[in-house]
């Protein structure tokens, strides 16, 4: 199977499903901003104060159990590199985070079970690694932003021999800068 066309086909169908939505006749689409008061509002978005960081909301987001950015791995089959369907809400929640929050750097770990040789095992976890780097990229993620890197079979989240931990062992970690 030619893995190296299915992900970039993939990607291609899942921004096609993207569109905008043009506004209706009496939306401007500009609003006016009373700078005044030393404070910013615009309808139906949060209040900043001039010095406040609207990125400490968005790290607080990544260890909130509730976020979605909370996930961070990216689960793969048998001798797979494509990122299934399920796990593409995930990746698009992280590449928007990485385009909202442009100094944040992220680190994506392939990983991959103890079957197969090490050198097999090294080239299948960057492999990996490199469809979910690629896949944020296709979102908007900045390439400057995201480093893949392969650690094999090196890191097991689960050590049975058994079809239920090797599958977790079979993943993509996205970590973010701190975390690695």
């Amino acid at each position: 199977m030619r893995h190296h066309l299915v992900v970039p086909a993939l990607m291609l169908a899942l921004l096609a499903g993207c569109s905008s939505t043009p506004m209706s006749g009496d939306q401007s689409g500009a609003s006016v901003e009373d700078r005044s008061s030393g404070t910013v509002q615009t309808p139906g978005v949060q209040t900043v104060t001039p010095g406040q960081s609207g990125g400490d909301a968005g790290i607080a987001a990544l260890k909130d159990p509730n976020n979605i950015l909370s996930k961070r791995s990216v689960l793969f089959d048998y001798d797979s590199f494509t990122i299934r369907d399920e796990f593409k809400p995930l990746i698009q929640a992280h590449a928007r985070f990485l385009q909202t929050n442009p100094k944040m750097k992220m680190l994506v770990q392939g990983n991959t079970d103890d079957r197969g040789s090490r050198e097999y095992n090294i080239a299948l976890g960057q492999k990996r690694a490199d469809a979910v780097k690629k896949a944020l990229q296709l979102l908007g993620a900045a390439d400057a932003q995201i480093e893949s890197v392969s650690l094999g079979e090196e890191k097991p989240r689960c050590l049975d021999a058994s079809e239920a931990c090797w599958a977790e062992n079979r993943r993509g970690d996205m970590l973010y800068s701190g975390e690695f």
